[in-house]
């Protein structure tokens, strides 16, 4: 519509003439976005963007749609005629308009902000809902392509978080035939979608959806909050496995991240977008034009290694968009590639009579060829927001890559676009993130955030997902080695998230503070969608904070988690798939006694990074690691007032020359160890089998 319809000059004089025009930034403003997108999903049954909606004066909705075509086709009539019947409505059906806006902001505000008939949930739905979930998603599993669903298809990660989750459950139940069948559909979901055209092979990173279902020609921008997400499935899948493939794809992403996507002082960047111009100077944009390839292009770069390069990625003189019927439905990709592997690596070798680690650097070097030819082309639009929520899903992948990733082989060979640096480095990314956000969008007085940073705070406040992502990132900070700064942190923010959005009464978090009378409807978010929902990520956060700490505090923690959920109980109950992290908040906050991996040593020792390693060297959603180092006076008064019991354990357990580990489950813990590979021992028990 952008180019239809707000170029044009014939519209432009119809909206001048007419209306006032007002251009929302979804991004900046979710809370304005969620309103009118509500109304528009409640009246009309479906949405999406680009969206337009009609207000009164007083911002009440009076009619909106998603695309409108510039002129009347295929029985759809065109904006202009929109803008007409709307404006001829104004001028003689005006109070039956408003009347009927206001009567649908009254409804919609009555249906979202629901509240809980109980404080607890009812015995054996967390349990179900799981299990719900995990059959739903199931049956709309693709065992030819991967994924789950038909085209468009969204690579979804709380769907494989879910069925992580799952596996885990149905292993740790004696059920390891389940559990085997659910990490199988994840593992070839994640396989299919790293070598398929979503995955940009040539600089890292994923796009935002593939068109068709062999996730092949995707629609080309990049969100920041798919590559947090990703990332971190990536390595759940890398931690079952100790396969190198998931490994790789999540330090592909990363390397994304940090070579294109930081700014100085080390925020995050939001977005990059799918067009751009196929030359300097063109007037007009195409998707994908930065990232596709003609055959030629590829012989003329590559030379002598463009045969075994094509043949890898299936590129063809004619364009290869051709694997489904909606991958290029308009010829739009004529004659052009997008990059996808359709074959194993080591057959492709093997025909060559080749070794698989030289076939590999030399697919490696073709890439770098390919990544500088195409730096010199027309970049995409760079987004340079730095979004609080979304460096928060960032933050977490960071700092947990930077654990789990030395879990590799020290003899791990690389090729581009991944690096292969120390994963220390990715700790550092998380670190300066997190410190970007608290300079620039927290304020140490009011403990409040403010939504997003471009040149400058914006005036929008934080929401509720900036809190709860942001403390989820702050968790995995602390809990990957990080100061007790940022359980401090995360705890002023939890305070203050309680304080703008909970709803004390009735339950759960509003996605707004409700302050701003402009914006017209709060909302109990629950859709765990493109992005995790705040209250299904802040239930999480509840749970691991209740096991940080004890008493009251602890209490108060696991209260609010499991009142969050009773909220939400028929939706779990009846529509699981619309929700699968709640589902597997519900559960973890059922867990009878959270395993708990206590270290205690000098910090600044290689001991301890070897520990602390292996401490999260398995996959175990409902464990919580704590570090101490009890000659610290900072870390051992935090220690003292928040659980005594971690403070007393540091203390009975210290040795000057060693890092020890306590391993704690059902009030009991193991005898203190100091070997990694005894610590890992005891924490794998019961993780999923690998297939």
């Amino acid at each position: 519509m952008e180019v239809e319809s707000f170029e044009n000059e014939e519209v432009a004089k119809l909206l001048n003439d007419w209306f006032v025009s007002i251009k929302v930034d979804r991004e900046e403003r979710p809370d304005v976005d969620k309103v009118y997108m509500t109304y528009v999903q409640a009246l009309y049954g479906g949405g999406g963007w680009p969206l337009s909606v009609f207000l009164s004066p007083d911002l009440k909705p009076l009619m909106g749609g998603t695309y409108f075509p510039p002129e009347d086709k295929y029985g759809r009539p065109g904006f202009k005629t929109i803008l007409r019947k709307v404006k001829d409505a104004w001028d003689n059906k005006r109070d039956m308009l408003v009347k009927s806006g206001a009567f649908a902001i009254e409804q919609l505000s009555e249906a979202l902000s629901a509240s809980a008939g109980s404080n607890q949930l009812p015995d054996g739905l967390p349990q179900n809902a799981l299990c719900l979930c995990a059959e739903q998603l199931s049956k709309s599993y693709d065992s030819r392509f991967g994924g789950f669903g038909s085209a468009p298809k969204f690579p979804r990660p709380v769907e494989i978080q879910l069925m992580l989750y799952h596996s885990k459950k149905l292993e740790e139940s004696g059920k390891p035939e389940g559990a085997k069948e659910s990490v199988k559909m994840v593992f070839f979901s994640l396989q299919c979608m790293a070598r398929g055209g979503i995955h940009d092979h040539i600089g890292g990173g994923f796009h935002r959806y593939s068109v068709d279902e062999c996730w092949h020609v995707p629609h080309f921008e990049k969100m920041l909050y798919d590559q947090g997400q990703l990332a971190n499935v990536y390595l759940d899948s890398f931690n079952i496995t100790r396969d190198v493939f998931y490994s790789f794809i999540s330090r592909d992403i990363l390397d994304y991240l940090r070579r294109d996507m930081i700014g100085p002082e080390g925020g995050i960047f939001s977005a990059e977008d799918a067009d751009s111009a196929d030359f300097e100077g063109a007037n007009r944009k195409k998707e994908g034009a930065f990232y596709i390839w003609t055959s030629k292009e590829i012989d003329d770069i590559l030379g002598e290694h463009a045969g075994l390069f094509n043949e890898h990625y299936y590129v063809k003189p004619s364009g290869n968009c051709d694997l489904a019927r909606m991958s290029d439905p308009h010829n739009e990709f004529k004659g052009k590639n997008v990059l996808i592997e359709r074959n194993d690596s080591s057959a492709l070798a093997s025909k060559l009579g080749m070794p698989i680690q030289e076939y590999l650097h030399i697919l490696g070097e073709c890439k770098k060829k390919l990544f500088d030819v195409r730096s010199r082309r027309p970049r995409p639009h760079l987004d340079d927001k730095v979004i609080v929520s979304w460096n928060g899903l960032a933050i977490s992948s960071f700092a947990r890559a930077s654990k789990i990733l030395k879990g590799e082989q020290q003899s791990t060979d690389f090729n581009f676009p991944v690096v292969g640096c120390n994963p220390n480095e990715y700790m550092e990314v998380a670190e300066k993130a997190a410190n970007f956000i608290r300079r620039h969008l927290y304020n140490e007085q009011t403990h409040r955030l403010q939504h997003s940073f471009r040149n400058g705070p914006s005036k929008a406040p934080g929401f509720l997902d900036d809190y709860a992502f942001l403390i989820s990132g702050l968790l995995d900070l602390y809990e990957c080695g990080g100061s007790t700064d940022w359980l401090v942190w995360a705890s002023e923010l939890q305070d203050m998230q309680d304080e703008l959005f909970l709803d004390r009464e009735g339950g759960a978090y509003f996605n707004t503070p409700g302050e701003d009378p402009s914006v017209l409807l709060r909302v109990k978010e629950d859709h765990d969608g493109a992005e995790p929902s705040g209250n299904s990520v802040s239930a999480i956060n509840l749970v691991r904070l209740a096991s940080m700490v004890s008493g009251t505090n602890s209490d108060h923690y696991r209260q609010n988690a499991e009142h969050l959920l009773a909220v939400f109980e028929t939706r779990l109950k009846d529509m699981a798939m619309a929700v699968p992290l709640m589902c597997c908040a519900a559960d973890m906050l059922l867990v009878p006694s959270r395993k708990q991996i206590v270290l205690v040593g000098h910090k600044s020792s290689v001991e301890f990074e070897n520990m602390l390693a292996a401490a999260h060297a398995s996959y175990d959603p409902n464990k919580t690691v704590i570090h101490i180092d009890p000659t610290n006076t900072v870390e051992i008064e935090f220690w003292e007032a928040n659980n005594s019991k971690v403070a007393t354990m540091a203390r009975n357990n210290f040795a000057a020359d060693k890092v020890m580990a306590l391993v704690c489950q059902n009030f009991t813990c193991s005898p203190p160890v100091s070997s990694p590979k005894s610590l890992e021992n005891m924490v794998s028990k019961n993780s999923p089998s690998v297939v």
